[in-house]
């Protein structure tokens, strides 16, 4: 199983997630999920909201149209976004990934 799809017009992530990190920043390959450090803390939904807005902006779309799937209260993550060209496969290696924000 790969750790994202793409088709008809969506992008689907396979995500582990660990929240209170110095910055965001994709880590690498964990497992069949892409791992990423998360610059907010796991309170109040705040790390999902975080994740919400750095995939937005690095894919290129309003938040709307960035829905975590499964796994609001959990490491694991299946996100959805609707309408980017963005490559997914251009996370891993790029060092473009990282968001100092």
């Amino acid at each position: 199983m790969a750790w994202y799809e793409t088709g008809a017009g969506t992008v689907l992530l396979r995500l582990h997630v660990q929240p209170g990190a110095k910055r965001t920043e994709v880590v690498g390959l964990h497992g069949d999920a892409l791992k990423l450090r998360l610059a907010a803390p796991p309170v109040d939904g705040k790390a999902n909201a975080r994740l919400i807005a750095w995939l937005a902006d690095l894919f290129g779309v309003p938040q709307r149209q960035v829905m975590i799937k499964s796994g609001l209260s959990s490491r694991q993550k299946v996100v959805v976004i609707d309408g980017s060209a963005y490559d997914p496969a251009s996370l891993l290696g790029t060092g473009e990934a990282t968001a100092q924000r």
